[in-house]
């Protein structure tokens, strides 16, 4: 079996292990190369803390995450909030893509709440085919297949609704995405329930907060993402699937058999 390059691009410094630290933490484990990025430093997202105190915070808190997850893992130094789709961030998206080589790229999709999450999505989507022109950002190579992109499962339904085209077990390795989640502590533990208005139910102590964290943070299987773990897993084994992640097919890049997402996901095995 070949090795897969995969990418995960999210907004921030948390993004990709919240919506994909289980199937990151698989294809690690299983000797793939995998690459998080995220694409913003992070710099707004805390209410005491700013500016190169929680710039330094949070790439702390990454490296912890990727070293949990044993993977490689990259901050860009790019504005909290203020992430744009300007041509100067998709030349360096499509930089990006390129480096790794990746056949596999995964991002947020382009409706949702937080207008870094959506600028994201349209760099990504706009990257999608110019990574194999060679006259756009030329000082990098580009490559001579298209990656499978791949969009984050959301809640959002209009203009149309997440769908789990291809859905992956991840209750192997779900403590393993708690621990990378845990390590965001400035996200999980301050800003995140100050924002939500909940911080007094933060616990003191570390092992309290970590079964608090797997309590809030459940990622419960949908009847629709279950319908999709059948398909990919058989039914017999998708009954008793208690965490999953799911990705939507993004109809820019490589548009894949059956065939093909089985190689690509060789994290789900053989049915």
């Amino acid at each position: 079996m070949s090795s897969i390059r995969i990418l995960f691009i999210g907004a921030h410094p948390d993004d990709c292990e919240v919506f994909g630290g289980g199937t990151v933490a698989l294809f690690a484990q299983q000797g793939h190369s995998v690459k998080c990025i995220s694409a913003t430093d992070g710099s707004a997202g805390h209410h005491t803390l700013s500016g190169s105190a929680l710039i330094a915070r949070r790439a702390q808190e990454v490296q912890a995450a990727a070293h949990i997850l044993g993977v490689t893992y990259e901050i860009l130094p790019l504005g909290d909030g203020q992430l744009m789709p300007t041509l100067e961030n998709r030349m360096l998206i499509i930089r990006k893509i390129r480096e790794w080589q990746a056949d596999i790229v995964i991002t947020h999709r382009p409706n949702d709440y937080h207008p870094d999450h959506r600028y994201l999505s349209r760099l990504v989507q706009d990257a999608a085919y110019m990574i194999m022109v060679p006259h756009v950002a030329s000082q990098t190579p580009p490559l001579r297949k298209n990656p499978l992109f791949l969009y984050f499962a959301d809640r959002f339904q209009k203009p149309n609704p997440f769908s789990p085209d291809i859905a992956v077990d991840i209750d192997e390795v779900y403590q393993q995405k708690i621990q990378a989640i845990h390590a965001h502590q400035s996200q999980f533990y301050e800003w995140i329930p100050w924002i939500e208005h909940h911080q007094e139910e933060v616990p003191a102590t570390d092992e309290a907060r970590q079964a608090w964290l797997q309590q809030r943070w459940t990622f419960p299987v949908s009847p629709r993402m279950r319908h999709s773990l059948e398909k990919w897993y058989g039914p017999d084994k998708a009954a008793r699937v208690q965490h999953a992640e799911a990705f939507e097919i993004c109809e820019y890049g490589h548009q894949p058999t059956e065939e093909d997402i089985r190689r690509l996901f060789p994290i789900m095995g053989a049915v």
